[in-house]
């Protein structure tokens, strides 16, 4: 299976089949979906299902979420990195966004924002791109956190599906010199 990025502490690698389980207690665990305003999952199929989803885009696209895998523990520790998006969110179609998903038991570690900058540096090193968003809805402290110390930065305050959230935005240019401080 494909690495994509490495720091210190996390393996990003491509998500496989083996690991719908843990993808399956993340995404039922309604805590992991507050903020997302979606329902927990009910059966491993439905995290079988997005493994497929997340597989596809990455023949698609050739870029998908990736699997965060704790170096000290081997474990799945949630998933993060970019997604193409095609649909239409604050008027941009066919863009890249930066995100990610824990696992309660790993919240608070710092896997989300160290997860968000080796998917920058990705982004802007191995495949050139220009400019990356993200959204998080406005309630969602610790993840506009984890965007901000990542170099991204708040442009707008937008409705999505329903939910109030920030849209981000970060240049390459602009990676470039935060990735130096």
């Amino acid at each position: 299976m494909k690495i994509y990025a490495e720091t210190d502490r996390i393996i990003m690698r491509e998500i496989v089949m083996e690991d719908a389980p843990a993808m399956f207690e993340m995404d039922s665990d309604p805590e992991v979906q507050r903020y997302l305003h979606k329902n927990p999952i009910q059966t491993i199929d439905q995290a079988v299902s997005s493994i497929k989803y997340i597989r596809q885009q990455y023949i698609d696209y050739g870029i998908g979420r990736w699997a965060i895998i704790d170096k000290k523990t081997n474990q799945f520790a949630g998933w993060g990195g970019l997604k193409f998006r095609t649909d239409e969110v604050n008027g941009y179609t066919n863009f890249h966004d930066v995100g990610y998903r824990l696992l309660r038991k790993f919240w608070g570690q710092g896997f989300a924002t160290e997860s968000a900058k080796a998917t920058l540096k990705y982004a802007f090193e191995e495949l050139g791109l220009k400019v990356v968003y993200a959204l998080a809805d406005i309630d969602n402290k610790a993840s506009i956190n984890a965007l901000r110390k990542s170099g991204l930065k708040i442009t707008a305050r937008i409705e999505h599906e329903g939910i109030l959230c920030e849209w981000f935005e970060i240049l390459q240019e602009e990676w470039r010199r935060f990735s130096y401080i």
